[in-house]
This record gives structure tokens, sequence and C-alpha cells, in this order.
């Protein structure tokens, strides 16, 4: 089920503005959305999917545990530049586990053990107004790298966009090469997000709003 989050200013900023000025001047206002940065899939994009790789990342089937971590339910939209959602998107995440550890053969995790109860990738597609929503752990750090999560959007017909989100306040952020890769601090801004403690949808659950636009 979806979880209801507010929009962002922006957008009820647009809305406004085509009371104002008609339809045009929507466009006008909705025009000056900043694409959100693209960030490399890093090395462990799944070389095969899970039978199981639907949106909720912390219960698989087949196992009567759920994932170690904190629940965090992702959602926002998917929206172009105009302001316009992007229906029919597909949209991937994939994380590591709360021991640091990805879903991937090539990930050795240096000792780490494996939470097999995460799912560590999960898809869905977006509805008419663009939402997606996400049902996972809150993100983890591992050597090197502030805890993130990997998404890969491709909407209908068009080329997969890779980006990353990251967790505000995290105090790893600062030391985080590919988080500081992105040199313009409003951009790096647009990936990060707060996480919320969100008793009204689950005790111990965590939520995040991150809305992607596409260039």
């Amino acid at each position: 089920m979806r979880t209801a989050l507010p929009r962002r200013r922006v957008i009820e900023a647009a809305i406004a503005g085509a009371a104002m000025f008609g339809a045009p001047g929507l466009l006008r206002a909705a025009e000056a959305l900043a694409p959100t940065p693209q960030q490399t899939a890093g090395p462990f994009y799944p070389q095969s999917f899970p039978a199981d790789a639907d949106n909720d990342l912390v219960h698989v089937t087949g196992r009567a545990e759920p994932a170690k971590g904190t629940v965090t339910r992702v959602a926002g939209r998917i929206l172009d530049r105009a302001g316009r959602p992007l229906s029919g998107a597909r949209v991937e995440i994939w994380q590591c586990d709360q021991n640091g550890r990805y879903h991937h053969v090539q990930d050795g995790g240096g000792g780490r053990a494996r939470d097999d109860n995460f799912q560590g990738f999960g898809r869905t597609v977006t509805d008419a107004e663009g939402h997606y929503n996400f049902v996972t752990i809150r993100p983890a750090p591992y050597p090197g790298r502030t805890p993130h999560i990997h998404f890969a959007v491709t909407p209908p017909g068009l080329q997969p966009v890779t980006t990353q989100m990251y967790v505000e306040g995290e105090p790893l952020n600062e030391r985080d090469g590919l988080l500081q890769s992105v040199r313009d601090p409003a951009a790096r801004a647009r990936l990060i997000v707060p996480l919320r403690p969100a008793p009204e949808v689950a005790p111990n659950t965590l939520v995040a709003e991150f809305d992607i636009v596409l260039a």
C-alpha cells in the first residue's frame, strides 16, 4: 500500500503559478525543476535477479524471519523537468544488508555474515501520478561508503538512469567520495533525504521521500 507523503513545495508553487498564468505559466514554472544528479550503479547491481524481487525487501518469500535493521518506507515520484509525472517507469533499488553485505557473488564481505532474510533488490512500476514506494531497511554503511540506496529508473522506451539516495545527518557523508564528487552543493543536497520516525505508519518505522527528476 502506497504511503501518502506531502509533495514538495516546488510542485505546489508550480500549481499556484498555473492558476495565475494559465497552463503556459505552469510549464514555465515547472521547467525550473533541477534534475537529480546521476550516480554510478556501482559493482553490485545484480548479475541474476532473486526469485522474490517485489517492492518489499524486508520479507522474503519462504522465510519466516524479517530482515535485520530498521524498517524504512521509501516513497516518492518520478518526474520530468516540466514537473510532469512519469507513469509506467520501472524503478529498481538495491543496497547492502544491515551487516554491510550485498547479495552479490563479488561481495566477499570481509568476513561479515550475510543476512539471507534481506531481499537486497526490489523493483516496482510507477502509477499514473508517477508514485513509487518500497519497504526496505535503513541503509547501512560498509567500509569506504556512507549509507546509501542505489536507484535505477527506466521510463518506457528509454534507457535507465541511475542515482543514489543518501541519509541526512550521516557523519560519513562528508567523507564519501561518490557523494562528494557532486561538486555543486545544491545538486548534492538533492541526493540527501531525512529519515523521520513514523509511528503513525508502524512502530519502529522510518519514512523517506525521494523524488527523482529526470533530465
